[in-house]
């Protein structure tokens, strides 16, 4: 089998000369220019089982930082196995608006379908985060997107959904995600506006699912095809992909992971109806629901999910008075509030335990949000950036950046008192790059001093300049 495809490409777009481009099939090829834009690059995939002469499905993966090629390899595997055209664009980010990502994305559109057999009906989104919301916004924006697939991010708005064009919503989320309550929310709401939709749990945080769960995020798709009349219907495809589902369903019941198990059960049953009788996944979910363990997790999910609610209220609440004040004496109360979360990590109720990583996630999650909206203003806000800063040493203490943020400004303010106390912080909290810190911008005079000399020495042994004493 070949595993080269050269393109030729002639016309006044290359100026009357002759491009070739060498695509290799199984491998990431990065960096491939839109040829209507010399500052616009994307990243491509093809399974080794691609070929010119049949068409193919596509899907396109998003991150919003601009690095497609990363979170395409996410997806290469199971683009493998199931037969999938993977594209991601190097140059949408978050730092533009909506319209300008759409226009970029959708001159990546023109470029690969002009060059490759893209199946109609079966060209998809995908991305994790930011990346998912911009990918579950495209069917609104661009004609033929058939399914979106969301990991750790639920549907961004509601309420511009429109019935007269529905797409298939595929999400994925880790049960301490803290996007796994609004996910929850949202495959409620879009199976009232009849949207075919999917949620796959699994066991984590907010990060990238196992691949196997964008495998089978990909089978859906490829049986809702099967469903349509899109493709042919392949019997062993749907038998060896529902004996895999029942299998894991099996696995899950075995470990006691009940809720993931319902959860799996209700999806099995809405993709294989239209292929098979469901009548012993019906069994299977009628046993479960009598099980005592199954109620019991059940409230404890239903419980912890309500009380979750009401402390993001708080979160909100505080956060937003604090920067409207500047209330610098309410750090105490912040701490006091990651006490409470430490807790829930010795519960002996696993619910409990999930809800503590979620809110964890949520409150850093809230912070860097405020912390982009103050740096995206015309003016930036130092003092409202400083307390946002020291939040973030109290809810995310290993991450050193804000600190040495903090320390920094602080210096630069002559407020000495403070870049020592934030300086000894950091040093207890595990940071060891004594250069970093003797290059540290507007600390020039601070690093002078003897007590800033002193404290590194405690931590770091050897200070830079050596304490004099009268």
């Amino acid at each position: 089998m070949k595993k080269i495809i050269l393109f030729l490409f002639l016309g006044a777009g290359f100026l009357g000369s002759a491009q070739e481009i060498t695509l290799k099939k199984g491998v990431v090829i990065d960096s491939i220019v839109v040829k209507d834009s010399i500052a616009e690059s994307y990243s491509l995939y093809l399974p080794t089982s691609f070929e010119m002469d049949k068409n193919w499905p596509i899907l396109f993966v998003f991150d919003m930082a601009g690095r497609g090629r990363q979170a395409m390899r996410m997806f290469t595997e199971a683009a493998e196995k199931e037969g999938y055209i993977l594209a991601a664009s190097n140059n949408v980010n978050d730092s533009l608006t909506t319209s300008k990502n759409i226009l970029i994305t959708g001159r990546m559109f023109n470029d690969i379908i002009k060059m490759l057999p893209v199946q109609k009906n079966r060209t998809y989104s995908a991305g994790f985060d930011s990346g998912a919301r911009f990918a579950s916004v495209l069917p609104i924006f661009v004609k033929g997107i058939a399914g979106v697939i969301s990991c750790g991010a639920g549907y961004p708005n509601i309420e511009i959904l429109d019935a007269n064009n529905l797409f298939h919503f595929i999400g994925i989320v880790g049960k301490e995600d803290y996007a796994y309550p609004e996910m929850l929310v949202g495959k409620s709401l879009m199976g009232r506006l009849k949207f075919p939709n999917q949620l796959l749990i699994f066991n984590g945080g907010h990060e990238w699912p196992n691949p196997q769960y964008l495998e089978k995020a990909m089978e859906i798709f490829t049986l809702s095809a099967m469903a349509k009349g899109q493709i042919g219907k392949d019997e062993a495809y749907i038998n060896g992909t529902f004996a895999k589902n029942l299998q894991e369903i099996n696995l899950l019941i075995g470990s006691s992971s009940l809720i993931q198990a319902d959860n799996l059960l209700d999806e099995v049953m809405s993709v294989y109806r239209v292929f098979k009788d469901t009548d012993s996944l019906k069994k299977i979910k009628r046993e479960l629901k009598r099980s005592k363990l199954f109620k019991t997790m059940t409230r404890n999910e239903n419980n912890t999910l309500l009380k979750e609610s009401f402390i993001k209220e708080d979160y909100v609440y505080y956060l937003e008075e604090d920067l409207a004040t500047y209330n610098y004496n309410n750090l105490g109360w912040w701490i006091y509030q990651m006490g409470e979360l430490k807790k829930y990590d010795k519960s002996k109720i696993e619910a409990e335990r999930e809800m503590g990583k979620r809110l964890l996630g949520y409150v850093n999650a809230l912070i860097e949000d405020n912390i982009d909206l103050v740096l995206s203003g015309n003016q930036t806000d130092q003092d409202v950036l400083s307390l946002l800063w020291m939040l973030k040493t109290i809810t995310d203490p290993t991450d050193h950046s804000y600190y040495l943020k903090i320390i920094a400004n602080s210096a630069k303010m002559e407020d000495y008192g403070t870049s020592l106390f934030y300086l000894e912080e950091l040093l207890k909290n595990g940071f060891t790059n004594k250069a970093e810190l003797y290059s540290l911008e507007n600390t020039a005079l601070l690093r002078i001093t003897p007590e800033f000399n002193e404290i590194v020495a405690k931590y770091l042994k050897d200070a830079r300049y050596e304490t004099i004493e009268e």
